[in-house]
């Protein structure tokens, strides 16, 4: 999925919290020999990037909404012709 500049702003943040959090959990899980804790703050860790990369907001809404629209009204210029390779004049067009 294609991410703008707010959208990758915010998985930096994420990862800033994230990263403590999960080292965190190795440092249970390795070093104190509390496998229990440790798993805990590994999955809080994973839970919080996966939840800003994959939970649609109601900031996300508007993006979502006017990517269809604009999706089904305007025609993408890179796709195909009709008779299969693009920039080839259709049958009955003039080329100059």
């Amino acid at each position: 999925m294609a991410k703008g500049i707010l959208g990758t702003i915010g998985l930096a943040l994420t990862l800033v919290f994230a990263i403590p959090v999960a080292l965190l959990g190795l440092q249970f899980l390795a070093l104190e020999g509390r496998p229990l804790v440790g798993v805990a703050f590994l999955a809080i860790a994973v839970l919080m990037v996966g939840i800003e990369e994959y939970l649609t907001t109601p900031t996300d809404l508007p993006e979502l909404v006017l990517g269809k629209t604009i999706d089904t009204v305007v025609e993408d210029p890179t796709e195909e012709s009709e008779t299969g390779e693009p920039g080839e004049p259709e049958e009955g067009e003039r080329t100059g």
